[in-house]
């Protein structure tokens, strides 16, 4: 997976070439890519959008190995960011289809061949997956950007090569899984035993819809799992598309079973179904203590959530500003501000903070917002309405709380979902913006004295999911990293993300952890085999 370098290079720049996205899209009246696109305008989000020109193949469920519509008959719409209109319908699955899935599901794991052939077949079948996401790289990156909003170069050289990477290191784990051979107090022979789970249901987000379904199918397939998956009601299509290169790839049907709908009908009936043996959630707090309630009351299954996040960002006073201006705001910023971990809480140092204010906000006016298909674009429009309007709703409360609307801070446009980047200074702890997850364009930042204020002040959160530092200082690295509450906590860079790096929070952030080798734990059981020994040479 790339490195954070990587990504600001990609997103904070301004691209003089589009040769290679030009296949996948057609001209609007004035859109172009590479044209000479001004930034922080309005011009960018009201021009007409450019249309991409990759087919939408799949809108059907994907159960048993075959696309099918939803028992009841009922699509519902996904929308495009960009402008609020129908991209096209998808079936809505409900409980009636979540049966069906799970019926599949189970059937594939106690009677078909995917628990049962060799780890390295399906270490084989995961590698030609990779290698077919990685032929259809643009196509599928069309789709992740018509339906999120995100821009098209994040998708196509960003997330789509991190999902390439994802899956061959997963099968590269396949053919590892063991067990041990344990000593006992006795003449006893024991080994343990590492197994699939059974079946596991996997309800993802909107916000990085393919790499999150890369984070929980690898692994549980790798085990030899089978699974359903539940697709976020936004964003369902690029999922069903990789789904038919799994097929292509060999997995055998029944294995992957994908269902698009709403959380209330198919995501209830999935983490309450007792014949589902495992469940991963990924989204808001709020509705991961749903799906936890859901799971212990039906089957007690356990539980993977990764959960919110208020992620502090500390400018420590030895910061080089300028280099912690970029990367703090490419830790707010990046994908819209539509990330769980984003360092939406930016702690600044007294004696830098007038300093960081300045440049912070002449960054956010340099921002490209437009429309994402476009070169060079760094933000495209928020997800949907209701994501739209809930951040204008915060940012108001940040005027209105007292904090200093340095720039920003209205809809940018007059179509789609496009909010101005949005910088506040004099951001009090007690304030929503201060606590709250926004999820989108706004930057708070605060003023600390000196670490043992700042550590205080950063724990003072129900969220522990990521951390941000910046300092010349080993030693206030050091201390920050064992002092801060969260998951992981970068030093001098933001969303370094890799494949074998774990991801999970503290506290209300989430259970468990994702990516590297402690994901696979979560879809194994543990099995003990004791066998006595007859008179044994050694023990």
């Amino acid at each position: 997976m790339a490195s954070s370098g990587r990504i600001l290079k990609l997103v904070s720049r301004s691209f003089s070439s589009a040769a290679s996205t030009t296949s996948l899209f057609s001209r609007g009246r004035n859109g172009y890519l590479g044209s000479g696109l001004s930034k922080y305008s309005t011009a960018a989000a009201t021009e007409e959008p450019i249309k991409p020109t990759v087919n939408i193949e799949h809108t059907q469920l994907l159960i048993d190995g075959k696309f099918v519509n939803a028992a009841s008959g009922k699509t519902f719409p996904t929308l495009d960011p960009r402008t609020g209109e129908v991209i096209t319908h998808v079936a809505e699955g409900d409980a009636e289809d979540v049966n069906r899935a799970v019926s599949a599901a189970r059937k594939a794991f106690d009677l078909g061949p995917w628990p049962r052939m060799t780890a390295y077949e399906r270490s084989r079948i995961l590698l030609r997956f990779a290698d077919l996401i990685e032929k259809h790289n643009d196509e599928i990156a069309a789709l992740e950007t018509w339906d999120n909003g995100k821009p098209y170069e994040q998708s196509a050289q960003i997330e789509i090569p991190m999902l390439v990477r994802l899956f061959r290191y997963y099968a590269g784990w396949a053919d590892k899984i063991h067990g041990l051979t344990v000593p006992a107090d006795g003449p006893y022979h024991v080994q343990t035993l590492h197994e699939p789970i059974g079946v596991a249901g996997q309800i993802i987000p909107w916000n990085f819809p393919l790499l999150m379904f890369a984070w929980k199918v690898g692994p549980a397939l790798a085990c030899g799992n089978t699974i359903v998956l539940k697709t976020a009601e936004q964003t369902p299509l690029s999922a069903l598309y990789v789904a038919k290169l799994l097929h292509e790839a060999g997995v055998p049907d029944g294995v992957l079973n994908i269902l698009s709908g709403f959380g209330p009908t198919a995501g209830a009936a999935l983490a309450s179904h007792m014949d589902v043996d495992k469940l991963a959630f990924t989204g808001s707090t709020d509705t991961g203590k749903i799906v936890l309630e859901l799971a212990a009351r039906s089957n007690l299954k356990p539980v993977t959530l990764e959960l919110g996040g208020k992620s502090p960002f500390i400018v420590c006073e030895d910061a080089d500003v300028d280099q912690a201006v970029e990367q703090a705001h490419f830790a707010l910023f990046f994908n819209q501000g539509q990330c769980c971990c984003a360092g939406s809480r930016t702690f600044v140092h007294e004696r830098v903070y007038d300093e960081f204010i300045e440049k912070a906000k002449a960054r956010a006016l340099k921002r490209s917002v437009g429309d994402p298909f476009k070169g060079g674009i760094e933000q495209g429009p928020q997800i949907d309405s209701e994501q739209f309007e809930k951040i204008l709703k915060y940012i108001r409360s940040g005027v209105e709380s007292g904090a200093t609307l340095e720039t920003g801070g209205d809809r940018l446009g007059n179509k789609g979902f496009y909010i101005k980047p949005t910088v506040f200074s004099n951001v009090q702890d007690n304030m929503s913006i201060a606590k709250d997850e926004i999820f989108g364009p706004v930057q708070s930042i605060l003023k600390f004295r000196d670490l043992e204020e700042v550590i205080k002040r950063a724990n003072n959160t129900r969220y522990g999911l990521a951390a941000g530092v910046y300092t010349k200082s080993l030693d206030t690295a050091n201390i920050l990293t064992r002092s801060l509450r969260a998951g992981t906590v970068w030093i001098n860079c933001f969303d370094t993300f890799d494949a074998a790096i774990p991801f999970g929070g503290y506290k209300m952030s989430g259970i468990g952890r994702e990516k590297g080798i402690y994901s696979l734990n979560n879809y194994l059981q543990v099995k003990a085999v004791v066998t006595p020994l007859q008179n044994p040479t050694w023990l």
